[in-house]
């Protein structure tokens, strides 16, 4: 029951940090932190040693798009970071 009310306060979050993201949306935690790096997923972030806020529904959004781009498209990381941008 912990665990339900935990996501449940995730889903109402504006923002979310990397391992919520994790848990939303079931992607290894180094994919989407590689996806960050390369300025696939937008975040945001006060100060180089806070941590990164992710806004949830566009992350989300984001990461679904790059899933099918790669998955069902069969497009390369390159490819999809130009149609992204």
């Amino acid at each position: 029951m912990g665990r339900k009310r935990s996501l449940d306060k995730i889903l109402l979050s504006e923002h979310v940090s990397i391992s919520e993201l994790v848990e939303l949306s079931g992607i290894r935690y180094s994919t989407i932190k590689y996806y960050t790096e390369e300025d696939m997923i937008p975040f945001e972030q006060d100060d180089i040693r806070l941590t990164r806020r992710y806004p949830r529904e566009l992350a989300l959004k984001r990461l679904e798009e790059i899933r099918v781009m790669k998955e069902e498209r069969g497009l390369s990381i390159k490819e999809i970071k130009e149609k992204l941008s």
